[in-house]
């Protein structure tokens, strides 16, 4: 099912719950695991409530830099820091999003919306309620009784999408969660993340392989390569489609497919 033709608003009486997006910052890190570093001397700033993209080759780090980010991997030099403070581990005020949809199978998309939720002791009407909102707010309402496998590839990651917002995170770190999506359908989900992020605050860090997809989301793009970060790139904006073929958003295009050396 293609997501490009549905129109996903916000419910009137949606819990808006706005949060002030966190600070993520690199000081010469040195990121990987102790036999494998992959990235040197990042130095990286995120600001509250930035999209930052990043692109680069496959096997540059990327997925490396998310994971330092989530707290899963520590820096093995340099410092890793949220808001001036060292990362030191996971937190539920950073929510990561996979390529794969990692719903649990046996749950609803309901009952996976409202899993974090629940960990942090929300009521059950409580939770009920946000979980509603969320799966109205990315067009789930009439699959949110269904199990995963009930449901197509792109409405999957829209339930994931929910669950990772719906406990009002800080940060959302997403590792490449459009990929395996058809053109069609992940063009709808790029649109659908830009509008459902609107007014939420949380900060985006968001890794992909494709420049198109991270010129259109990002408000920066940060490349990578040769184990660095190579370039940081504001994008130009409107964030719009149509603005494509603009002379800037082309020769900023350019300028990252020749310093990934593509």
């Amino acid at each position: 099912m293609s997501t490009s033709s549905e129109t996903v608003t916000a419910p009137v009486d949606a819990p808006a719950e706005v949060v002030r997006g966190t600070r993520l910052t690199f000081r010469g890190a040195v990121l990987g695991r102790p036999d494998a570093p992959v990235l040197h001397d990042v130095d990286l700033d995120v600001a509250p409530g930035e999209i930052l993209t990043v692109v680069g080759p496959s096997g540059c780090g990327k997925s490396t830099l998310l994971r330092t980010l989530a707290g899963l991997l520590p820096p093995l030099g340099g410092t890793a820091e949220v808001d001036g403070s060292p990362l030191t581990g996971p937190s539920a005020g950073r929510a990561l999003v996979f390529q794969e949809d990692a719903l649990l199978p046996w749950r609803t998309l309901r009952g996976n919306v409202e899993l974090p939720l629940a960990i942090k002791g929300v009521s059950r009407a409580g939770r009920r309620s946000r979980a509603a909102s969320w799966l109205e707010r990315v067009g789930l309402s009439e699959q949110a009784g269904q199990l995963p496998h009930r449901v197509s590839g792109g409405q999957r990651q829209r339930a994931q999408l929910a669950r990772a917002l719906a406990d009002s995170p800080r940060a959302v770190l997403m590792d490449e969660p459009f990929g395996a999506l058809d053109a069609q359908t992940r063009s709808g989900m790029q649109d659908l993340l830009v509008d459902v992020l609107r007014g939420t605050g949380a900060t985006v860090v968001f890794v992909t392989h494709d420049v198109d997809e991270a010129l259109f989301l990002g408000d920066r793009v940060a490349l990578l390569g040769s184990g660095r970060v190579v370039a940081v790139r504001d994008v130009p904006r409107p964030r719009d489609r149509a603005a494509f073929d603009a002379p800037a958003r082309v020769a900023l295009r350019r300028d990252i497919l020749t310093s990934l050396g593509s």
